[in-house]
């Protein structure tokens, strides 16, 4: 089963495909979705809408597991993010894609055993499952953890549909 994890944003999205096969998993695809913050909104969400759709049909996912909406102390931001989630779960069910959402804390439970875990923990614990295979090097070191938080949504859907 290829699982796409997503952990939403709008400046940056992450984004990370695992195969899930007798039991191992593989990271197969990760990466980004960055917006210009000198676009408008509209533009904003236009580019992640058209880049969620490449990322689908490139993956090709069973299922597509994306971390719900976790409101901050800032509004404007939720507002925000809220609007790119909704641009994200639009593309998906473009193509007709099944969708789970895990909350914040239900994933990190799942992948570290500790639902308070920080996002350095939640990394070092994608690196140990996945391998040297995932590196920051591959992009931006400060925008990693959204990879990996992607990988860790997926991995995370892996987990409960193995425990059922």
């Amino acid at each position: 089963m290829i699982i796409l994890g997503i952990d939403p944003g709008t400046a940056t999205t992450g984004f990370g495909s695992i195969l899930v096969k007798n039991n191992s998993f593989e990271a197969l695809e990760w990466g980004l979705i960055e917006t210009n913050k000198e676009s408008e909104p509209s533009v904003r969400l236009m580019t992640i809408h058209s880049q969620m759709l490449e990322i689908i049909k490139k993956t090709q996912p069973d299922v597509i597991a994306i971390e719900k909406l976790f409101f901050a102390a800032n509004a404007k931001t939720a507002i925000r993010v809220g609007q790119a989630q909704g641009v994200m779960l639009l593309a998906a069910a473009h193509t007709n894609s099944v969708i789970f959402e895990y909350a914040p804390g239900t994933i990190k439970k799942m992948v570290t055993g500790d639902g308070r875990a920080d996002k350095k923990i939640v990394q070092s614990h994608i690196r140990k499952i996945f391998g040297a295979k995932v590196r920051s090097g591959k992009h931006k070191k400060t925008h990693f953890d959204n990879a990996a938080d992607a990988l860790a949504v997926a991995l995370c859907h892996a987990y409960i549909v193995a425990s059922k």
